[in-house]
């Protein structure tokens, strides 16, 4: 693969992971569109990683808070660890369906689904944005919820973000803890993700190490995708505060129904 293609589909991770479109989904058709049949395993564990570290950079703030609150005393101490015990308790359902179906799920990836499933995102957008506004607050049950919607999200071309952010809304949860919480608690799939990925590429004898791979491209590709994670992380916190995500899922339903007639 060319230096070229790997950073064009480091910005497609980075963008892709946050804003509500998939990035499974994109970076399927990506590589469909670019010619490339095997999937490079170690450009995958960069680029999840890359885009975890952008997650922590963002709410690094939110991060050290919920740390130092876990080992605190009082009403604070507990309030953080109730809300790590969502975030983890959020990771359940991806955790139980990525490890029982991960081979069965990998084998759909072709553009045809993705384009099926991209629909489904841009029914989900538009159906979730037409929830009222609420207050309501993030209980055990709520983050259980929002954590199946996540897992739903496994599924290439199903925006894991539009899925938990809609999943929140739709719970009468607000908007700025909605996009708070998605994120978050995406750092545990994405890790989980990453280190399931590390272990496929350990378990491959044939696969050359990092050191004897491109190495331009991997840099290339690792900084688009954290780069282009902390500016659509940063923006997509501000869009769904503020604004309407009807539009990613007029732009879903376009590039699904292409992807289906022309994949």
């Amino acid at each position: 693969m060319e230096a070229l293609s790997y950073l064009l589909l480091g910005l497609v991770q980075g963008l892709t992971e946050f804003l509500p479109v998939s990035s499974s989904g994109h970076l399927t058709l990506g590589q469909a569109l670019l010619g490339l049949e095997q999937e490079d395993l170690t450009f995958t564990v960069l680029v999840h990683g890359a885009t975890a570290l952008s997650t922590l950079v963002v709410f690094r703030d939110d991060i050290k808070t919920l740390v130092r609150g876990a080992f605190g005393r009082g009403e604070k101490g507990r309030q953080a660890r109730t809300y790590i015990g969502w975030i983890l308790l959020s990771a359940f359902p991806a955790a139980v369906v990525g490890l029982g179906f991960k081979d069965s799920i990998e084998a759909l990836a072709s553009p045809q689904f993705v384009g099926g499933m991209l629909c489904i995102t841009a029914g989900i957008l538009f159906f979730s944005q037409k929830a009222p506004s609420g207050n309501r607050p993030l209980q055990s049950w709520r983050a259980l919820t929002i954590g199946l919607a996540q897992a739903l999200a496994i599924l290439p071309g199903i925006s894991r973000s539009g899925s938990t952010i809609g999943a929140a809304l739709l719970l009468g949860v607000s908007r700025k803890e909605a996009a708070r919480f998605s994120f978050l608690m995406a750092l545990v799939p994405i890790g989980g993700a990453t280190l399931l990925t590390v272990k496929d590429l350990l378990e491959r004898p044939e696969t050359e190490a990092i050191a004897g791979g491109p190495m331009w491209g991997y840099a290339l590709g690792t900084a688009a995708a954290f780069f282009s994670g902390w500016l659509a992380c940063t923006w997509m916190i501000r869009l769904v505060q503020k604004s309407n995500l009807a539009g990613f899922g007029f732009y879903c339903a376009v590039v699904g129904i292409l992807a289906l007639f022309l994949g």
